[in-house]
């Protein structure tokens, strides 16, 4: 049987606000009902289900480290005196399956090990200066799904003065920031892109490599839910770019991406206008981005 509350937490799910989620930035510091009654119902969340979850998982790391698997070994040296709240990430973002949850801790190792030169030297100035001249944009208000909204709009980018390793840089650590939210793990992110000023020299000067790694942090990198990614008022050569980038994406992210153009009638069924700057066709204002990176980072540079 269906209890009262439930049947009622799951009516609410239908008709959510953005009004009914906590904020972005912070510790979530009680999650709201109904996305108690999300996780139970997508990611099979309980009480039980966690405890034994996380005891599987601990488990299963000590065991693939001893069978020699190099990247299993990387796992339980990065993972093993780690908080159960960091594990907790991971199986959420596996549906507590724990198999697929320790493959994902092992691409995420993966993903350090492969790309070095996103973590080495990561100085908070430098993430800072980025996230400060808006590549990209975190949104302060959550959409009606309870998702982080992040924004990228290509109009103003110049590739020689912000590399595009720079704003992948930018997108872990702010991965990795809100994702100390409970709400955020359980609600994931969504990302929108706009195409309006891509440019003939954005084309030629974003390499196949940079795309493959951009897609790379998309899948299998992070214990992060990325639920949606919707692209606007693209050029025609854009299909030239999305055409390189689609062979490294698997079936999964590509149902998930969202090429919208100039017709934005689908975009505004997904996002409520008066929490989309007007840069992103909405009705509020810019972005502060000084004010975000403060969010993000305190006021003062504090190390990483």
């Amino acid at each position: 049987m269906v209890s009262e509350e439930e049947q009622a937490m799951r009516s609410k799910l239908e008709r959510l606000t953005v009004k009914d989620h906590g904020p972005v930035f912070g510790p979530c510091h009680k999650l709201p009902g109904h996305t108690v009654q999300k996780a139970k119902d997508e990611l099979t969340e309980t009480d039980e289900r966690r405890a034994s979850s996380l005891k599987d998982l601990q488990t299963m790391m000590k065991e693939r480290a001893a069978e020699g698997d190099d990247l299993a070994k990387l796992v339980l040296e990065h993972f093993g005196d780690k908080p159960d709240s960091l594990m907790l990430r991971f199986l959420r973002a596996r549906k507590f399956e724990v198999v697929r949850a320790h493959e994902l801790m092992k691409g995420y190792v993966r993903f350090r090990k492969e790309y070095p030169e996103l973590f080495e030297n990561m100085t908070p100035e430098a993430v800072r200066s980025t996230i400060e001249a808006g590549y990209p944009v975190v949104l302060p208000s959550r959409d009606k799904y309870g998702r982080v909204v992040l924004l990228f709009n290509i109009q103003n980018w110049d590739l020689e003065e912000i590399t595009f390793d720079e704003i992948l840089r930018a997108y872990c650590v702010i991965l990795e920031v809100l994702l100390e939210n409970e709400e955020t793990q359980i609600n994931g992110f969504v990302l929108i892109e706009n195409f309006k000023g891509f440019t003939m020299q954005h084309a030629s000067g974003i390499k196949p490599a940079e795309l493959k790694k951009m897609v790379d942090m998309l899948q299998d990198s992070f214990p992060a839910r990325f639920k949606a990614v919707h692209v606007t008022h693209q050029p025609w050569y854009f299909t030239t770019t999305y055409n390189v980038v689609k062979p490294f994406m698997k079936s999964k992210l590509l149902e998930r991406v969202f090429v919208h153009g100039d017709e934005l009638s689908n975009y505004f069924k997904e996002f409520d206008a008066d929490i989309l700057p007007v840069d992103f066709d909405g009705k509020a204002s810019v972005a502060d981005c000084q004010a975000i990176a403060a969010k993000l980072f305190g006021s003062e540079d504090t190390a990483l």
